[in-house]
């Protein structure tokens, strides 16, 4: 006879029999549409630490960046290298995964995050083996105005 115990039981033990893998291969990576010119080298580097940091980057190579951040919506002071849609968030730049992660965490009203321009110690245009620090990464708004999301 099938009790309710019996039955709560084999319904947990199912919901674990169907997670076990995803827990030991560790959650699916993160989507993210990433832009930038093909010879962009700083750009490679990016896209590799947030692959290695559990983003799914699906890279498109595009000649008319300018042209492609009017169209997104990316404000002139904020622009940099290359730009990413993750979320329905910008990221523009030289961002750090982790950054990436607390903004998905929070979820604030905003367009996205970036670091303006190309700055040494970002991941990306940071020397291998070299930390990762000495700059800021910025919260945007549509209409362009930012503040400080995190000091590095």
């Amino acid at each position: 006879m099938l009790t309710r115990r019996r039955f709560v039981a084999g319904a947990a033990g199912l919901l674990l029999a169907g997670t076990r893998n995803t827990w030991a291969v560790g959650a699916a990576p993160t989507p993210m549409t990433v832009y930038k010119s093909r010879s962009c080298g700083c750009c490679a580097k990016w896209v590799e630490h947030v692959r290695a940091e559990g983003f799914d980057p699906r890279v498109h190579d595009n000649e008319a960046m300018d042209q492609l951040k009017n169209e997104l919506g990316v404000p002139q002071p904020v622009r940099s290298c290359h730009t990413a849609l993750v979320a329905g968030y910008l990221i523009e730049g030289h961002v750090p995964a982790s950054d990436i992660r607390e903004l998905l965490k929070q979820r604030p009203k905003a367009a996205g995050l970036a670091v303006p321009g190309m700055p040494g110690g970002t991941p990306g245009m940071a020397e291998p083996g070299a930390p990762i620090e000495g700059f800021d990464v910025l919260v945007f708004q549509p209409n362009g105005s930012t503040g400080v999301f995190a000091h590095h």
